[in-house]
């Protein structure tokens, strides 16, 4: 019996871990993403170079990046590299490369 709850137990713990991972994703609905793209389009901004971080999903930048505003959409928007990136204001997590 003491076994069968360790495994219980165990599997909980696996799964609540999962749940928070899958939480921390973030998807930008698809109006959204249409609005962040026009801005983006009408509002070009100069590319930054910002050595030693990767430009993928889940990357952060530094607080000396400045993060552009996309009105009335939550996340903010900076070109890397020539890659327009949107990202998170309260984490600096990159949600997006836009291709």
């Amino acid at each position: 019996m003491k076994m069968h709850l360790t495994t219980a137990a165990a599997g909980l713990l696996l799964l609540a871990g999962v749940g928070a991972a899958a939480a921390q994703d973030v998807i930008i609905q698809p109006e959204q993403e249409t609005v962040i793209r026009e801005y983006v389009h009408k509002q070009p901004l100069a590319s930054i170079k910002v050595p030693g971080v990767e430009l993928s999903v889940g990357s952060t930048l530094p607080d000396t990046v400045e993060l552009h505003e996309v009105p009335n959409v939550k996340y903010r928007y900076v070109v890397v590299d020539n890659q327009t990136v949107i990202v998170d204001p309260g984490t600096r997590k990159i949600v997006e490369v836009l291709q």
